[in-house]
């Protein structure tokens, strides 16, 4: 499948593609039914402790872009497994490491998989991380085992116990992995617990195959005629309708020969299913959580439905056909000698959707789409094509004489006509909404990662479709081999066109012919100054949005001084910056001294969830929603060899919960007692001692005292006036784990572990908090960035030119992209400029809203103002061919919300009305055309405004 007609040939040139390989907005938002793909997130949760890589379960034609975000979560408790371990950590990560490769090395269709909490299985890996960073330094220190395996937290309790069902809206690496058979077993083996969660690998793709592991698969509602009565069928999407009737049959306790299956999508008889059908249940169009109908013959209710099933049956054209797509004003080329608008004036058949009752829409394109759930995004792609004057012209003739069958790049043409049905449905008459559920089911055959019901990027389903439409109707059968020649000199004309009547000996449809541009690639080398100028086609524009470089971050300082315990800062920083430049920010705002230092945490429902201890860890991988704060310490408390040592709080009211915030020290690695540690608690609380003592141990300058650095024993530590003898201790301290809410008692001869933090629970009971002001602990840390409601924020708004200005700045290549110099022999990191040299007849303009990290998916929602009438780029194109440079807006992809998921809609232009509609999923209502411009715009449609001369009939305002 090409990944772009301009972008094949793109990027097979080094350097001049850089905006094209950008990473644009992907699949975001978790889906409850996906059968997920075994993902980047997957490699992320083996990390650590040398599996290898599982990428090989991708084909070369499926990628995904999804990492794992960080999840901040309470684990319950651990449970004790009360037996021997009959292995070693060593071993069993030795173990699971051989069993994972061996399964990467033997994949294939039906291979068994099992689902374990994320919860469990990340505290077996750190477990296993920890032995690892031992065996490493060669410092051992106490290592703490998982209990059994428990899948309660991923589990629907409604389920049946004895065939537990998994909790919708679950995402892979963040909720659950995937472990192959053997490497459950083992697990099992080693820690029991369960239950059991079984799934299967199955194979996807057209072209090649990718394997995924079906997490959820299809489940079907099923109503008995003969009693009105429902139950739940749950096979793989990929079973046989033969082998669906064989489930259904068994389950009813009917013959075969006498049941009838029918699709029963929105409580309506649509297709009678074939029990001999070999047609997977995915090509049968059966969607997840939708109906099917049981009838049998010799029963009443069946004979009677029967009689209503004649007019109700949706049979779906293979190929078009010429009385099916030829009107009366068509001729035979596929151009119309008449308006596109009023061609259709047979009936259509009904695909699942509404075509009666009150409210029935007479008016041609104001035909809603069905979400089929998580589908906004393709309905938005598609309204948007629907309502493209050549698009819809062309697809409403005669276009079977352009189906390209045998291209290798294509779809058999599959994807073309299934399309172009589509389009006839929404252009029809007398329907409401319409359900694309044959369209989907294509669609994610050809492209796997649109199969299930995840959310997808509206512009991401439209690259693709633009392609396979293209590739299922390319006229050229046997593509010529062009070597690309550069510039050498010549004139930009001359070699403008050479590249575009090339690229048109390859490439000829009608998208080429509508959709396709070409843009001028300039290359300079830094060194010898060679010059490479390339022209390439192009799909779309997609245009970067120019932001503020700067963040405000608000962190908390956490000082030792009972008058300023805590006191937040907010601090400018570059938003590409590092942590360093947070802890330079930081320490400027709170007058950090030479010889003092700041240890940065992220501080999660009252405990540590994650230090920042990396200078060049980037900022952009902190949220705005998180919790920061700034452990501030004199340099030699922080010297090597030293141990972090957390305190966290615990009190029993009308519920035992952990409140306030911990505190943190750093304390030597040699064997501490329990006096010990109840002193080095002691020297942390004594800034909110309600009574001013003489044995306070705050140090002068007000940071937190560190009894550990040598200067202050902890046995010497005196608190009201009492020695601590290890009999008595002040405060009731356990140990904890950092994925366990389960307490423990302290030991002697506690040891901290230099390269993990130790964490001791202390329990509050009344007597600490009559000596204690706990309140100056119990505070809401705030977030790194909130706006205030208070406030009202100035809305931001940019221009459409200042986005096209940036997209033809010069600029440098990245390191990782770098250009090969033909003349220095050397990869060089050349300036590259693209300008615009051939503007098509639709011009599609991808705002780029998104951006990435590690962990962070962000979302620019400031508003950029475009043009709706006279869109004019004569300045912006090079190439004075006399071609119009006037555009005007007829559809807009919008995207609400955040990455996390969000919806999609479109508004769209109808040309015989000159009005614009909101098409939301089913809803079609009008807007008025001051309201189309919003932040929410994600892809602009334009279509160029021809003069009197060029006009067509289609060209209506």
């Amino acid at each position: 499948m090409a990944l772009g007609i301009g972008r094949c040939l793109l990027e097979k040139r080094k350097g001049h593609n850089k905006r094209d390989r950008e990473s644009d907005h992907k699949s975001s938002s978790p889906s409850p039914y996906i059968c997920r793909f075994l993902s980047n997130a997957r490699k992320k949760c083996f990390s650590g402790f040398g599996f290898p890589s599982i990428s090989r379960i991708f084909s070369s034609s499926s990628s995904s872009d999804s990492t794992c975000d960080s999840i901040k979560m309470t684990i319950s408790d651990s449970e004790s497994m009360g037996c021997d371990f009959p292995c070693t950590l060593e071993e069993e990560r030795r173990i699971v490491t051989d069993l994972m490769s061996e399964a990467e090395d033997q994949l294939k269709e039906g291979n068994l998989y099992f689902v374990i909490s994320n919860r469990w299985y990340t505290s077996w890996k750190r477990c296993v991380n920890q032995l690892t960073e031992e065996i490493s330094s060669g410092e051992p220190s106490e290592v703490t085992r998982p209990g059994p395996i428990d899948n309660h937290d991923i589990i629907d309790t409604e389920s049946d116990a004895s065939d537990p069902q998994l909790l919708k809206n679950l995402e892979e690496g963040v909720n659950y992995v995937l472990v192959p058979e053997q490497v459950w077993n083992k697990l099992v083996e080693w820690y029991k617990g369960g239950p059991p969660i079984q799934r299967k690998l199955i194979s996807q793709g057209f072209h090649s195959k990718s394997y995924s592991v079906e997490v959820y698969p299809l489940c079907l509602k099923l109503t008995d005629s003969r009693d009105g009565s429902s139950s739940i069928i749950r096979l793989s999407k990929q079973a046989s309708v033969g082998k669906l009737y064989e489930t259904v049959c068994a389950a009813r306790g009917v013959s075969k020969e006498k049941a009838r299956i029918w699709d029963f999508f929105d409580k309506k008889k649509s297709v009678l299913l074939d029990p001999s059908s070999e047609k997977s249940l995915e090509e049968s169009c059966l969607q997840i959580d939708q109906d099917i109908l049981l009838e049998v013959d010799g029963s009443a209710s069946s004979q009677h439905d029967m009689s209503l099933a004649g007019n109700e049956l949706a049979l779906v054209l293979v190929e078009p056909t010429t009385n099916t797509m030829l009107s009366e004003e068509t001729v035979s080329n596929g151009h119309s000698n008449g308006s596109i608008f009023s061609l259709w004036k047979k009936p259509f058949k009904d695909d699942g959707g509404s075509s009666s009752g009150f409210g029935k829409r007479e008016k041609r394109g104001l035909v809603g789409l069905q979400n089929l759930v998580n589908t906004c995004f393709m309905n938005s792609t598609l309204q948007c094509l629907a309502h493209t004057p050549p698009i819809v012209d062309y697809f409403l003739k005669d276009y079977s004489s352009d189906i390209n069958k045998d291209n290798p790049l294509g779809m058999r043409g599959e994807l073309a006509i299934e399309f172009g049905e589509l389009l006839r449905k929404l252009w029809s008459s007398g329907q409401n909404t319409v359900a694309p559920r044959s369209f989907k089911t294509k669609l994610g055959r050809f492209a796997p990662q649109f199969s299930g019901y995840n959310q997808h990027d509206s512009q991401e389903m439209l690259s693709f479709l633009l392609d396979g439409l293209h590739e299922d109707l390319n006229k050229v059968k046997q593509k010529p081999y062009i070597e690309s020649k550069d510039s050498d000199g010549r004139p930009d004309d001359e070699v403008a066109e050479e590249m575009w009547k090339y690229h048109k000996a390859r490439n000829d449809s009608v998208i080429v012919d509508v959709c396709q541009g070409q843009y001028k690639s300039t290359l300079v080398c830094p060194d010898c100054g060679k010059i490479s100028i390339t022209f390439d086609p192009f799909m779309y524009l997609t245009l970067p949005l120019p932001t503020s470089r700067t963040r405000s971050m608000t962190v908390s300082v956490l000082y030792g001084d009972s008058n300023r315990l805590l006191t937040q800062y907010t601090v400018t920083v570059p938003k590409d910056g590092s942590l360093r430049d947070l802890s330079s920010a930081v320490g400027a705002a709170c007058s950090l001294n030479d010889d003092e230092s700041l240890l940065f945490a992220d501080v999660f429902s009252h405990k540590v969830f994650k230090y920042l201890d990396n200078p060049l860890e980037p900022l952009s991988e902190i949220k705005d929603n998180d919790r920061i704060v700034a452990y501030r310490f004199n340099q030699m408390h922080r010297e090597p060899g030293k141990a972090k040592l957390e305190i966290l709080h615990w009190e029993q009211k009308k519920e035992a919960k952990y409140f306030g915030i911990p505190l943190v020290t750093y304390v030597n690695t040699e064997p501490l007692s329990g006096s010990d540690i109840d002193a080095i608690i002691s020297g942390l609380l004594s800034p909110l001692h309600r009574t001013p003592s003489l044995s306070s141990t705050v140090e002068e300058n007000g940071h937190i005292p560190d009894v550990a650095d040598g200067s202050l024993s902890p046995k010497d530590t005196v608190m009201e006036g009492n020695a601590v003898g290890d009999g008595e201790l002040s405060f009731n301290v356990f140990l904890t784990e950092t994925y366990s809410s389960s307490l423990k008692p302290l030991e002697p001869g506690f040891v901290a572990n230099p390269r993990s933090a130790k964490k001791v629970v202390v329990k509050w009971s009344e007597k600490e908090h009559e000596k204690y002001d706990s309140s100056s602990l119990d505070v809401d840390l705030p977030e790194v960035y909130k706006p205030s409601i208070l406030v009202k924020k100035t809305k931001k708004e940019i221009s459409l030119f200042s986005c096209l200005e940036a997209f033809i700045a010069e600029e440098p290549l990245g390191p990782e992209d770098m250009w090969y110099c033909p003349a220095c022999k050397e990869h060089r990191q050349a300036k590259k400029k693209l300008d615009l040299w051939k503007l098509p007849e639709i011009l599609v303009v991808h705002l780029k809203r998104f951006t990435y990290s590690r962990f962070l998916k962000n979302k620019i929602d400031t508003l950029v103002n475009f043009p709706v009438h006279d869109l004019d780029l004569s300045k912006y194109v090079m190439n004075k061919d006399g071609q119009s440079c006037l555009y005007e807006l007829f559809a807009v992809s919008n995207h609400y919300g955040d990455m996390g998921g969000g919806h999609y809609t479109a508004y769209a232009k109808l040309m015989d009305e000159n009005k614009w509609y909101d098409f939301d999923d089913s809803r079609v209502s009008p807007i008025d055309e001051s309201k189309i411009k919003t932040s929410a715009a994600y892809v602009l449609f334009y279509r160029r405004v021809k003069s009197e001369s060029t006009s067509s009939n289609m060209d209506e305002d």
